[in-house]
This record gives C-alpha cells, structure tokens and sequence, in this order.
C-alpha cells in the first residue's frame, strides 16, 4: 500500500535544481536510506515527505490519515520548565480529546525516555545535543507512526543509544510501519534498511538492498556512465571537427547531422556532472619523536568517579589510535592527559617531542560565526602553503567544494556539513604531526567520510580519535582503547567489531558471576543483614554528599554558558574557547553520572524500606 507518491516533482534553491521531474512511491513497510552529497536536497526531501515544504511544481499525495513523525538534524523544542513537559507541547498532546488515549501516549513516552535513560523532570535548557537527540526519538517512538522520518539520527549519540535505537527499529516497530532515513552512519544503514534511495543531480536512483549492495551495484553503474561519457565526448569532438570545415559540410548539405550536432551541443551544455570529492592533503610537518607520549600507572578521577585507573601505555609516532565508549567514561580527559593538558591525580606522563598538534573539535569552537571562510583559512593573506606548495586560497577551499562566489560568507551561515568541511580546510592548512579527530563524521556526507577515512589512513603522523562512526573507526584506527566500568582501560588490535564482542562476552560473564552470588543466599538458613536503609555506610554518605555536588556542579555549568553566551566570547582566543567547550562537556557528563548514582541509591533506599 502506498503512503506518499510523488510525481513530476520539480524543487530548486535558487537557481540549483533539487528535485527535477522526480517520481517517488513511500511503501508501507519499506525501510529507506535516503543518501547524496551535501546540499543537494536531501533534507528538503524530507521535509517534503513530512509535510513541512511544498514542491515548486509536481504532486504529492498523502494517504488520509497518515501519520508520520519527522526527527530534525537538530531538534526545537518549546521552551517549558521540565523535559517532559517540553516534549509534551512539541508532540501536541494537549489537542488530543480522548483524555484516555492522552495518558497512553505520555505513559509510553515516559517509558522511552527512561530506556535512553534521560529524567523527564530535567532542565531542558541544560540539556546536551545528546540528550535533545534522544528525547526527539523517545517521543517519534511514542506517537507511533506510520512513516517515521529521521534525519541523521545518529549524529551526537553514543554507542549504547546508537545500538538501543537500532533495536527498537528491528525488534518493535512494526514491519507495517515505514521509515524513511537521512544518515551518513553506513553500519546503521546496513543494519535497519531494505533500499537506498540516491539523490544526485536532481534525480533519485533507486537501490534495493542495504549499504553494501548499494557500493556493490554503484560502482558499476559509474563505470558503465563513464565509459558511455567518454564515448558522448569522442563523438562530439568529431561533430565539432567536421562542422569546423565548413565548406564540406555546406557541400554535403548533411543537415540531419548539423542538427544532430546542436542538438549535441546542448546536450552537453546541460549535463550536470557528477558532484567532486573532497580533496583532502595534510601537511604532516616535521617528524616527531618516535614516542608521542608514555604514560606509566596514571590514575584519574572527576567528581569522586575513577575514570583511569593505572594506565601505562606508549603511544608511537604513526598510531592511529581509536578511543572508544559511551560519553562520560572520560575519551575526552585522557586525550587531554595525552596532550599534556591536564595532570594524571597520579603517575606520569612523558611527552613526545617536536609535538605539531591540530585538534577537530566537534563542537567547532575555532571558528568563528562573525569571519568569512577567506578569514578563516587564510587571515590577511590569498594564499595558503601545504607541504611546501602555494595554493591560492580560491583554489585551496575550491577542493573542499566550497565555490569562489563564497569565499566571503559568513561561518554562521553555513550548515553543519560545511561547518565540518571549513574546519577542516582550517586545520590541513596548517602542518601538523599529531592530529586529533574528535567525532569529524557529524554532518559530512558519506563520500566525504570515506574520503577523509582514506586521507587519514595513508597519514603518516599519529592521530587520536574519538567517533561513534563505528565503520569510519574500524577503517582507520590501527587499534583502539576503551575502560570497564571501573576505569580499567584495555587494548584491542581493532576498532569497534572487537570491543563490542568483548563487551558482550564480559556482559555474559559478570550475569554468571550474579547469579553464582545469590545461589548461596537462597539456600543460606541466615541471611546476612542488611545495614540499615538498604545502604552501606559508604554509599550512604554518598547519598548524603550528593546534592552539595549537583549543585555546585549545576552552578559551575550555568557560569559556563553564560561564558559562552557573553558579548565578548568572541574576542576570545581559540584556546580558550577550547578549553571553555571541553570543560562544560565533562561538567554535563559528570552531572548526568551524578544524577544516575543519586536515583540509584534512593531506589535501593526505599526498597529497604
């Protein structure tokens, strides 16, 4: 049965055709990737299907009564004092008549935003882009939809909610229901699609399969376009030849090949060629040392959680070293103990030497909304050297798709893909040894991602690398490390595919473990007593110290943001922004952790009761 057809559709920015003459059917029970490079409609697209933009030309037909929820790259919500109460006004429950259905919806939603483990009573406006993230699908989950739209769904979580939505969309939404996905997250794609949809040129390509029979197929249909490309070209060149001679051509009197020729010429004068690919070069400078740096029993606490605990590792000039984790285990802190930026509570830490540092930032703190992209790159100066080469800042930016006509736009303008690409025109501008890629994936399109996957893996400096890009990090990194619950870091000679088969080899293990400690309690004639309230002594003088620590950490991240939304932040250094960025991530990962511990003990509290 079909959703939404489309025919004819025809929608352009500007001058620039987006949807040209598009026919498209939405299927029940079809599970779509929608992919393409960046700006070229696929958003809009979307937002077609969600109702929320109207083609230039063309129809589009709904099924009556169809519901469909669409998730945002980044998320609006209305602003209330509570999550839940926000997310209540952005689903419209309060124009639901059926008082009883009205409850079912926010039951549901509640339950949802428990399993991505958010408290619906928090403060929205101290929410990370995470967490925003997750309370959008907590509530598309909750209305349950007929056709469920989601933009980059992927972009700002963590592994354990990359694979918590991925089974949510496997095991519960039902095989009635559609969805339709824009993502440059390939495992994703391979896991939860049946077809790829391609948007190139204006024109949408149509693949069955996930991801990887979408490559499979692709790369020989652009071989077969280039060949009949080529062929196209000859001919005409041919064309062009004779019809250059003039005065055989009148003697022939061959008008049927004179206007096959114009009819040639306008041909290729409308051809839209195929998108460019990034062009990434990085000047790796000078040779650092052989060891970057060497850490020897470093041990690392925040906010009373160990987060390293006796970590001796060698960190060698060409490791493209992967850290993996969900947010909060502390990827960011022992980065920054690496860098010599912040000292271990105990155990040292030698430094490499003839060090080149460029840091991505996900957050993008170096650039600056008010500069242009020329300003950026290139301050006072149209010219940039990479590996000892002169390239004219035109030039230099045109390999990184952005066009000569734009080389003064303001950054604030730029969407998030070209805010990645700017960034990292900024940092390969510049000759560096040691790069550090914190999440570089967000928003790029996937030619891009491979590309820099590509550009990174062939880097002869050392790179360190925090993304939940779980196929980027199997490409690129040369092995990885990631804690256990009590800060215990271990290698791994891959990337993801490994951790996460240890990781659920340990889940089994420790499930064991449990079960083997309360079989003797079962068959115990006197069982142990428990101290009072359920608690031990130190967990209830944890209990105890607890909201002192929320609230001065609660403070200290309200001093952050008003920091960062100052009239003279922008005049602040780089660096200092950096530093300002890092400090209010590890103060929201830590509240979190803060939060989960405080539910926890007063659950265990009050079942002693």
């Amino acid at each position: 049965m079909s959703l939404i057809s489309i025919l004819q559709a025809h929608l352009a920015w500007g001058d620039k055709p987006l949807l040209d003459s598009v026919d498209l059917t939405v299927e029940e029970g079809q599970r779509i990737g929608l992919i393409g490079r960046n700006g070229t409609g696929k958003s809009s697209l979307m937002k077609v299907l969600a109702g929320l933009e109207k083609l230039d030309d063309g129809t589009l037909h709904i099924q009556n009564g169809l519901n469909a929820v669409y998730v945002e790259q980044e998320p609006f919500f209305p602003e209330a004092p509570t999550l839940m109460e926000s997310l209540v006004l952005r689903g419209r429950f309060d124009d639901i008549a059926d008082s009883k259905y009205r409850w079912q919806l926010q039951s549901r939603l509640s339950e949802y935003l428990h399993r991505f483990g958010l408290d619906e009573n928090a403060d929205l406006s101290k929410a990370s882009g995470g967490e925003k993230k997750k309370a959008a699908l907590a509530l598309a989950f909750s209305l349950e939809p007929d056709l469920l739209l989601l933009d980059e769904p992927t972009n700002h979580l963590d592994i354990d909610a990359i694979e918590l939505l991925e089974e949510i969309i496997l095991s519960e939404f039902k095989k009635s229901r559609s969805l339709v996905t824009v993502t440059h997250d390939r495992a994703f794609l391979n896991r939860i699609v049946d077809s790829i949809w391609e948007l190139d040129r204006g024109v949408v390509r149509r693949y069955p399969g996930n991801f990887e029979e979408y490559q499979t197929r692709k790369a020989a249909e652009l071989a077969d376009e280039e060949k009949a490309r080529q062929n196209f070209d000859k001919v005409w060149s041919q064309e062009e030849a004779w019809i250059r001679r003039g005065i055989e051509a009148r003697r022939t009197r061959n008008e049927g090949r004179v206007r096959r020729l114009e009819k040639m010429r306008v041909e290729r004068e409308n051809r839209r060629d195929r998108l460019g690919v990034v062009d990434l070069n990085i000047d790796a400078g000078e040779r650092s040392g052989k060891i970057v740096a060497e850490l020897t029993d470093v041990y690392k606490s925040y906010g009373g959680r160990c987060l390293i605990n006796d970590l001796t590792m060698r960190v060698m000039r060409g490791d493209k070293l992967g850290l993996l984790g969900p947010n909060g285990v502390g990827k960011s802190t022992l980065i920054k103990i690496i860098l010599g930026q912040v000292a271990p509570d105990e155990g040292t830490v030698k430094p490499g030497t003839n060090l080149q540092v460029a840091y991505f930032d996900q957050l993008r703190t170096e650039l600056d909304p008010d500069k242009t992209l020329q300003e950026t790159v290139s301050p006072g100066s149209d010219w940039v050297e990479v590996g000892g080469v002169k390239k004219h800042i035109v030039g230099y930016l045109g390999d990184f798709l952005f066009p000569p006509h734009r080389m003064n736009v303001k950054v604030g303008s730029l969407s998030g893909g070209e805010r990645n690409r700017l960034l990292l025109a900024k940092l390969f501008a510049k000759p560096a040894n040691l790069l550090v890629m914190d999440e570089p994936t967000n928003d790029l399109d996937i030619e891009s991602v491979e590309m820099l996957e590509d550009t990174l893996s062939s880097y002869p400096g050392t790179v360190l690398i925090v993304s939940h890009d779980r196929q980027f990090m199997d490409n690129v990194a040369t092995f990885a490390i990631a804690p256990d619950k009590n800060g215990k870091w271990t290698s791994y000679a891959g990337g993801y595919e490994e951790w996460l088969r240890w990781r659920a080899k340990e889940g089994k293990e420790e499930k064991k473990t449990e079960a083997a400690k309360e079989a003797p309690k079962e068959k115990s004639v006197k069982p142990k007593r428990q101290p009072k309230g359920g608690l031990t002594y130190k967990e209830r003088q944890a209990l105890e110290a607890l909201p002192a620590e929320i609230e001065a950490l609660e403070t200290r991240q309200n001093e952050l943001i008003e920091q960062m939304q100052s009239p003279d932040y922008a005049a602040k250094s780089a660096e200092d922004k950096l530093k300002l960025g890092d400090e209010l991530t590890d103060v929201g990962s830590c509240l979190e952790q803060k939060y989960q511990l405080w539910e926890q003990l007063e659950e265990k509290q009050s079942l002693a009761k």
